[in-house]
């Protein structure tokens, strides 16, 4: 779990990052779930775009997605989801 100083430092990083992910109407699919979790190992700090087209709540597909890849979710932001989770193999980001 993240506390508010390490939520705001990461939602400061990420201002700087692309979405990387777009989900759409597919919803969250293993498929979907298995390109972020190798994400998250590569480069810890990703945001994923959440397509007009998706029929699923934003905050259902945060919360899915955060619990399937055991990560983080930093903040929402309108149709967007930053998600953070430690690498196993090589820490990129140190936290506060």
């Amino acid at each position: 779990m993240l506390n508010s100083k390490q939520r705001a430092y990461l939602r400061g990083l990420s201002n700087k990052i692309e979405p990387i992910f777009q989900i759409g109407k597919g919803g969250v699919s293993p498929e979907i779930i298995l390109s972020i979790d190798e994400a998250l190992e590569a480069r810890e700090l990703i945001k994923c775009n959440v397509l007009n087209n998706c029929t699923e709540d934003i905050k259902y597909i945060a919360s899915a997605i955060s619990e399937r890849t055991k990560s983080d979710v930093v903040q929402i932001i309108g149709k967007k989801i930053v998600l953070y989770r430690k690498s196993r193999k090589k820490s990129i980001i140190e936290l506060p």
